[in-house]
């Protein structure tokens, strides 16, 4: 996906209450901005960092600017949650996950499980099937490895859970981990942020359910699916 138009470079001042951010433009000016990203961003708040942001004219936004990127560990980290989903679409659709390539139709958004909808679900009269959830990754301690989550997301679990469901039902089911950054090489599961997630994430696994992670490049012109990445289910950072 592109940046139409170009991002604007800013300097970081302090992210608050979730989704909103203060920062000093280029040219000296101070302003409020939205942040589309309630999580933690950890790692990615320090004040003084340098930040790329979208420009809207919408007379019914609040706030003309929104927050993309942050630069951090020296690359540039997309934060955008409204952006994953477009970009696991392009990465199956392009066939860089080739266990999920060559499904006749794709469906955004559809109502499965438990009051859930599902990320994106792949049919062909060929195979059964797939159901594909997605989740958001920026956080990385060591150089090279990304990790999820950053904090604690029952609803993460819960995810993985349905997914399971669905396999029990005869369905494929995946969970694709879409990391907006290019510097990392592999995923862990981060059990000691979130020990719940881990043990649902094992089990999902042993269910059946298929995972996958994607990193992307990032650049203020767009961000891209680039490449698949291994997962390391067990054992600490490092």
């Amino acid at each position: 996906m592109q940046f139409d138009p170009p991002l604007v470079s800013a300097r970081l001042i302090s992210r608050y209450k979730r989704f909103l951010f203060d920062a000093i433009l280029e040219d000296g000016t101070e302003i409020t901005g939205s942040c589309p990203n309630t999580g933690s961003m950890r790692g990615l708040t320090t004040p003084g960092s340098r930040i790329l942001l979208s420009e809207h004219d919408s007379p019914s936004r609040k706030y003309r600017h929104m927050l993309e990127m942050v630069e951090a560990d020296g690359t540039l980290v997309g934060i955008n949650t409204g952006l994953p989903n477009r970009l696991a679409e392009e990465a199956v659709v392009s066939g860089l996950i080739p266990a999920l390539s060559g499904y006749a139709t794709l469906k955004r958004e559809q109502r499965y499980g438990q009051n859930s909808r599902i990320d994106l679900l792949l049919l062909d009269d060929a195979r059964p099937p797939a159901y594909i959830e997605v989740k958001n990754v920026h956080y990385m301690r060591q150089p090279g490895l990304a990790e999820f989550p950053d904090s604690v997301t029952s609803r993460g679990a819960k995810h993985l859970d349905e997914l399971a469901a669905m396999v029990t039902a005869g369905y494929r089911a995946a969970m694709l981990y879409v990391i907006q950054r290019a510097d990392c090489t592999r995923l862990r599961i981060c059990e000691e942020l979130d020990p719940a997630y881990g043990v649902a994430f094992r089990r999902a696994r042993a269910q059946g359910v298929e995972t996958y992670a994607v990193s992307c490049t990032v650049s203020p012109q767009g961000i891209r699916p680039e490449r698949p990445i291994p997962i390391d289910e067990d054992g600490p950072a490092g």
